[in-house]
């Protein structure tokens, strides 16, 4: 290693200590300080409730999700409420001919039912997407087309935004990664992934049972806050299956009345589950430069907790931003990734073609699953407003690592995780099939750029 990758390696280090070091005295002055200098492991946060007796399914990309979701609000008989990012009136959950646009198909149901948006109202100045001249006109064109509520949310903090993707419909909830847009990239995407300009892999939580009541609450909480109307208490849906469901979220304090401290259980449920790996952690997510995430993953690198331990990362090739940081936390983990326990990994298509990872779903020992809006930056873990929903189903967990393995292999993947991860994943990293190495580490970029920005737009 030459004098200025030392130097910059050294100067990184120092950067993301004080930025770790600030996140500790902010959770700690907010009551939230056990998350990060705690060892608290297991796969539940003592913060949030667990449901019991729920319905958990696990739509991948889409292609899949869309339309499961358009048939629920096609059917809606009690109301629709969607929290998103950003969602376009256009926008077409379904690509048969003749499907209807987002606002005509709530225009529809609102005349029967209610229907309410809750949507980012974008960057205070038109810094990214999407910005507020755009959020202002879907609002506009919702409420245009007829009885659809649709108010905007600028609470968020600098440089900062309303990150969640939830929708409920009766006594359905769905939660996870996709937005209802075609901004920044098409969300319409199969698991075959055929060649097109962008793929994109993402992944939607469908739930059914007393789960459904949490993500309804939290929709109504942050609906009273914004546009002042008090919704009627959520009733809590009877069991509908076996699995245990925990929502958890990310709220920076001061931005509602219902949580002034915040709330950081999602932080707080992904380092307990990656503490307590034993055999694998298989991480889908579209940014990985969180270091308080890092550390953790560094320690299981460094001191496997079993001979079977692997671990295996699948991100995106480009991110919209953060690229070099992505890659810089990447390259921490492959230095002390001594015994070859480490695959580090993204999606392409049929020629090459690159395949968006946009997804936030994690996997730990076949156990534990997180699925939902938060990617493992800092963005998400402090500072957006993020939700996802936890499971210790392991039939559930399983089955779905398995059709996730299954679809970016191409092959039998049901032995055991570690001898998949050295047999399979890595010789298919070698050849032209779903799966390719990530591109090499840009070391200095990528150890300044996350913790700097950090610093900066973290208050």
């Amino acid at each position: 290693m030459g004098f200025l990758d030392v130097l910059d390696a050294r100067l990184g280090d120092g950067l993301e200590n004080m930025l770790c070091s600030h996140h500790t005295r902010r959770l700690t002055r907010l009551g939230w300080g056990d998350v990060l200098i705690g060892d608290g492991a297991g796969w539940f946060t003592p913060r949030r409730p667990v449901q019991r007796g729920n319905k958990i399914e696990v739509l991948i990309d889409g292609a899949n999700a869309f339309p499961v979701v358009a048939k629920a609000i096609e059917n809606a008989e009690k109301y629709v409420h969607i929290a998103n990012w950003h969602a376009s009136p256009d926008f077409r959950l379904t690509r048969e001919p003749g499907a209807p646009h987002l606002s005509e198909l709530l225009s529809a149901a609102a005349e029967r039912i209610p229907v309410r948006v809750l949507l980012w109202a974008g960057p205070p100045v038109p810094m990214f997407e999407p910005t507020r001249k755009r959020a202002l006109a879907a609002q506009k064109a919702f409420w245009d087309c007829g009885a659809v509520r649709c108010e905007l949310d600028a609470r968020e903090r600098t440089l900062h935004c309303h990150h969640e993707k939830i929708v409920i419909v009766d006594d359905v909830a769905f939660v996870g990664g996709l937005d209802m847009t075609a901004v920044e990239g098409d969300r319409h995407d199969s698991p075959e992934h055929p060649p097109r300009d962008l793929g994109w892999h993402d992944h939607v939580a469908r739930l059914e049972g007393p789960i459904v009541a949490e993500v309804a609450a939290h929709f109504a909480a942050r609906w009273l806050e914004i546009a002042g109307e008090t919704l009627p208490a959520p009733e809590v849906p009877p069991e509908a299956g076996s699995s245990s469901v925990q929502l958890v979220r990310t709220i920076p304090e001061k931005t509602y009345s219902f949580a002034p401290h915040g709330d950081f259980s999602l932080l707080d449920s992904y380092l307990r589950a990656l503490r307590a790996a034993e055999s694998l952690i298989y991480v889908e997510n579209q940014f990985l430069w969180s270091p308080e995430i890092t550390e953790v993953l560094l320690e299981k690198l460094s001191r496997p907790p079993s001979p079977e331990f692997r671990m295996v990362l699948l991100l995106p090739q480009k991110p919209s931003n953060g690229a070099d940081t992505t890659r810089g936390q990447l390259g921490r983990l492959l230095d002390v990734d001594e015994d070859g326990r480490l695959v580090a990994a993204t999606l392409v298509s049929h020629g090459d073609a690159p395949v968006y990872v946009h997804a936030k779903l994690s996997i730990v020992d076949d156990r534990w699953m997180s699925i939902g809006s938060a990617n493992l930056n800092e963005h998400s873990l402090f500072n957006d407003t993020e939700v996802n929903v936890v499971t210790d189903d392991a039939e559930v967990v399983r089955a779905t690592r398995l059709r996730l393995w299954a679809e970016h292999l191409g092959t039998d993947v049901s032995g055991p995780a570690h001898e998949i991860v050295d047999r399979v994943w890595r010789s298919e990293l070698k050849g032209s099939g779903r799966v390719t190495s990530l591109p090499g580490v840009s070391r200095r970029a990528g150890r300044l750029q996350g913790p700097l920005r950090g610093l900066l737009v973290d208050g």
